[in-house]
């Protein structure tokens, strides 16, 4: 297990505490920690960011590759080249824009925690950092690895593939 995984479990498994003690405490003794709400769902934002590194990691991310799967190996690496240094330039605006927040939330305090917002809007600089070493890397295997990410045959490479083509009719 990753440290990223642990740490996504880990809010996972104190979401879920708290969640659960505060819905006995709500029915059973028809009060409530006042706080476990807002902390519930800060640590919901930090998993969700910590879980789209991830995914990019894996190659989890919901994708579309009909038109792209269909082009040659050269072209495909070129819409592929081009689609990483998109990616590149958008995690740079979540950073700057994560930054600018982090910066003018340092004052601010949640409400029921106390806790500064720059804690919550800080998981965007973390995640937009990530995401961007996994496209570093994901570039270099593309331009100087020889077997990049994209397979230069039409063959299926992986079990998704195979299970699509099966899908299809292609495999028996």
């Amino acid at each position: 297990m990753s440290f990223n995984n642990a740490i996504m479990a880990s809010c996972l498994a104190l979401m879920s505490i708290f969640v659960f003690t505060n819905v006995v405490l709500r029915y059973a003794f028809n009060s409530g920690i006042t706080w476990s709400e807002e902390l519930s769902r800060y640590l919901f934002v930090w998993m969700t960011f910590l879980g789209a590194i991830a995914a990019l990691k894996d190659k989890k991310h919901l994708e579309v590759d009909m038109f792209v799967s269909r082009l040659p190996g050269p072209l495909k690496k070129v819409v592929m080249l081009v689609g990483q240094l998109i990616m590149l330039g958008v995690l740079w605006l979540l950073l700057e824009g994560s930054w600018k927040m982090t910066l003018m939330s340092m004052n601010s305090k949640a409400p029921a925690t106390g806790l500064p917002l720059s804690y919550v809007y800080g998981v965007g600089i973390i995640a937009s950092v990530g995401m961007g070493l996994v496209v570093l890397v994901n570039l270099y295997r593309l331009l100087f690895d020889k077997e990049s990410l994209t397979p230069s045959s039409d063959e299926p490479k992986d079990s998704k593939d195979s299970f699509h083509a099966k899908a299809a009719g292609g495999e028996k």
